[in-house]
């Protein structure tokens, strides 16, 4: 007899919200290079599959995590992907997680924030209600 499988639900797990790109590689092994200290602080992994939304351009995709240099402030977008920004480009990066329906309301997820020169300058764990803006 099968037995159904409690249904999951996929949600945003970390975010680095507003980091500048400072270099592109098309030539490079590997698709985001970031500051090991950005993975850490939102408790990403490295070889970790993300989503990448550029603010600048408005391409989306998704790729892996390599480590950079903690300290160095990199942001690399390489390989193919390195065709969809450029440097200074203010990019969003967004990790997932799977989770049984039951954790879903006790689920807080790390919000990182950077300001223009990619120093970080908050860490939450939610995002506030978006109101409506009136005419």
């Amino acid at each position: 007899m099968h037995t159904a499988q409690p249904m999951k639900r996929v949600l945003l797990n970390s975010k680095l919200h507003r980091l500048n790109v400072t270099q592109v590689e098309i030539d490079y092994e590997g698709s985001c290079a970031l500051d090991t200290n950005f993975i850490h602080a939102a408790k990403m992994s490295e070889y970790e599959k993300v989503e990448i939304y550029n603010v600048t351009n408005g391409e989306r995709f998704s790729t892996y995590l390599i480590a950079a240099e903690a300290g160095s402030k990199t942001v690399s977008i390489n390989g193919a992907a390195a065709h969809k920004a450029s440097p200074e480009d203010i990019i969003i990066i967004c990790s997932y997680a799977s989770m049984p329906e039951d954790q879903v309301l006790n689920h807080k997820p790390t919000l990182v924030y950077f300001d223009k020169t990619n120093e970080i300058v908050e860490i939450k764990s939610s995002i506030p209600t978006q109101r409506i803006r009136s005419v």
